[in-house]
């Protein structure tokens, strides 16, 4: 029952619009590379959430974005400081967070409602890369149903793209591989959704991509 009330896709109802999302988490000189393991490395915690509406008709527009700031709390239920590498990276300083940050059940909340029980993709898992740790450190249970997240790597594939080619893509370098104007800062999550929206909706003008290819993607 949970299933066709939030997801209108896996219940045969007509579907206009998917979602794109991107999130940005927190990151130190060098996390990556230790796969932040390292003893100063911080939690993968959620900062940013991104997401845009790409219309599943005809010219298949791409809504202007909207996003949330997320405050950081970690296991032991402090506010995570940010690093000066995130604000390097992605333009979030602690200011940002102090004055726009918002609990990050309230903005998967509003993600939710943005979403209105469809698709919402990522380049990538970012469910599980980002939303997944964050909500397991405060013992909280996400407000979004797991079906509901999709890879939309996959999708690149189903556009007759080489598997070892999408693998090498990310969501701040797709628009320009497909010679496409992107907009805003990259690993800002509002732009990156942005450009993975702004190159899907160019495969599906193009006819490279059909949009049952992406409906295809809900659970049967």
């Amino acid at each position: 029952m949970l299933g066709c009330i939030r997801l209108s896709l896996a219940c045969g109802g007509s579907v206009s619009f998917v979602i794109v999302y991107d999130c940005e988490f927190l990151t130190g000189e060098a996390s990556p590379s230790r796969f932040w393991c390292g003893p100063q490395d911080p939690d993968p915690l959620c900062v940013q959430i991104g997401a845009v509406r790409l219309d599943l008709s005809a010219p298949y527009d791409v809504s202007e974005p909207v996003g949330w700031f997320v405050t950081p709390q970690d296991r032991d239920g402090n506010v995570t400081a940010i690093d000066p590498m995130l604000t390097r990276l992605c333009g979030i300083t602690q200011a940002t967070i102090d004055t726009q940050g918002v609990p990050l059940i309230d903005a998967l909340g509003a993600l939710g409602d943005f979403a209105q029980g469809n698709l919402l993709l990522s380049w990538g898992k970012d469910e599980l890369l980002c939303f997944a740790p964050s909500l397991f450190v405060q013992g909280l249970t996400s407000p979004i149903p797991a079906p509901q997240f999709r890879n939309a790597a996959h999708l690149l594939v189903a556009a007759g793209e080489d598997v070892e080619t999408v693998n090498g893509l990310r969501s701040n370098t797709i628009c320009a591989y497909f010679g496409l104007k992107s907009t805003g800062r990259a690993h800002d999550a509002r732009a990156d959704a942005a450009g993975v929206a702004t190159a899907l909706s160019h495969l599906l003008q193009t006819g490279r991509l059909r949009p049952e290819h992406i409906t295809g993607l809900a659970p049967n």
